[in-house]
């Protein structure tokens, strides 16, 4: 996953796809392994919208019998369309009938672009998950869970996209490079797997509140990633999270989340919170609207915007930079959408369960 971690050094990183572009395949090299040695897995402002990148263990955890959730990342537009990620993940609950009534197990599938520097880097990930959810308690209200992933992950460069100084004539980028790279065609390919796992404990105290906090560990195994002839290790991303949502007032609710998460020595911590505000008076299909705003600490403001009807939740965020990237990002942090899909379950009898929403 590349995230926006504020490490300096991360952020000299990001800084810079422009020259990156137009710069021997040694500086090429040196990048690649930066970005796989310091943290550059793909993350989302909405992290608590795309739940099977953030912790396996949210795998099944909704109310509901599938979930499909759609997200895209647009973020740096300024800096040589730096960075475009997108995701889409369906989890389901199985075997309702055979476990206890409080319990949830939940499989799950998700796959993920993450699109750099105008094209030059693509990376592509497929994962599979599972997680089990035990009631602690007779009413439904407190549950323990677990699960993991294994996630496959394709990165390719491509060299056709590239400009080297040896190209540079009076007319422009129009000769031929003499650089030398051990690829097939145009292409340099790196494929692993890893491992993933994490826990969550979701709570609540009456059938309005809920609360919750988790904690994920990604590349457990450490892969190996080969590039031109040499082996680095994947470093591990550590993640905490946690949040919960209770009504304040009749028809209006506050939903607050955080995440902490730790790759390499590099940092990012999210905070921040939501009103929602019931505009309908049909509690069961209930119609929201969402306005608040999360931080990114020393990097951004993230102001949302949202709406919930019926099956669907849509989100909207923008991050507007606080950073010294400012100057460079002309303040455009990065658009980010999210769209969720729950199908609920045809008893509209069966109790609902505390389950994490933001």
């Amino acid at each position: 996953m590349r995230y926006n971690l504020k490490n300096t050094g991360t952020k000299k990183l990001r800084n810079q796809n422009r020259p990156f572009l137009m710069q021997r395949s040694l500086l090429l090299i040196l990048l690649f392994v930066a970005a796989t040695s310091y943290g550059q897995d793909p993350n989302f402002s909405q992290f608590f919208a795309s739940p099977l990148t953030l912790n396996p263990a949210m795998t099944g955890k909704f109310n509901g019998v599938s979930r499909l959730a759609i997200n895209y990342r647009n973020q740096w537009p300024t800096i040589n369309t730096a960075f475009r990620t997108g995701t889409a993940s369906a989890d389901f609950n199985i075997i309702p009938n055979r476990i206890p009534e409080f319990d949830q197990f939940g499989v799950g599938v998700m796959g993920m672009y993450d699109v750099n520097g105008a094209g030059v880097m693509k990376n592509s990930y497929l994962a599979a998950s599972m997680a089990y959810h035990k009631g602690l308690d007779e009413n439904g209200y407190h549950s323990m869970g677990a699960g993991f992933s294994v996630n496959y992950a394709q990165r390719r460069l491509d060299l056709s996209k590239l400009n080297f100084e040896d190209e540079l004539t009076s007319l422009g980028f129009t000769g031929v490079t003499s650089e030398v790279f051990n690829g097939n065609g145009q292409f340099l390919n790196v494929n692993y797997m890893d491992v993933n796992a994490g826990f969550l404990y979701t709570g609540a105290t009456t059938d309005y509140n809920n609360f919750y906090i988790g904690a994920s560990l990604y590349h457990i195994n450490r892969p190996k990633v080969s590039f031109q002839g040499a082996t680095y290790l994947m470093n591990p991303r550590f993640t905490v999270h946690g949040g919960g949502y209770f009504p304040v007032a009749d028809g209006t609710t506050v939903f607050a989340s955080a995440l902490h998460q730790r790759q390499a020595g590099a940092t990012e911590t999210i905070f921040g919170a939501a009103v929602g505000l019931t505009v309908n008076s049909d509690y069961d299909n209930a119609t929201e609207l969402y306005a608040g705003s999360w931080v990114r600490w020393n990097d951004a403001i993230i102001p949302y915007i949202g709406l919930e009807t019926g099956n669907f939740r849509l989100g909207i965020t923008y991050d507007v930079n606080t950073s010294r990237l400012a100057a460079a990002s002309q303040r455009r942090g990065g658009m980010e959408v999210s769209l969720i899909y729950i199908t609920k379950h045809a008893d509209p009898n069966k109790k609902k369960l505390a389950c994490p929403k933001f």
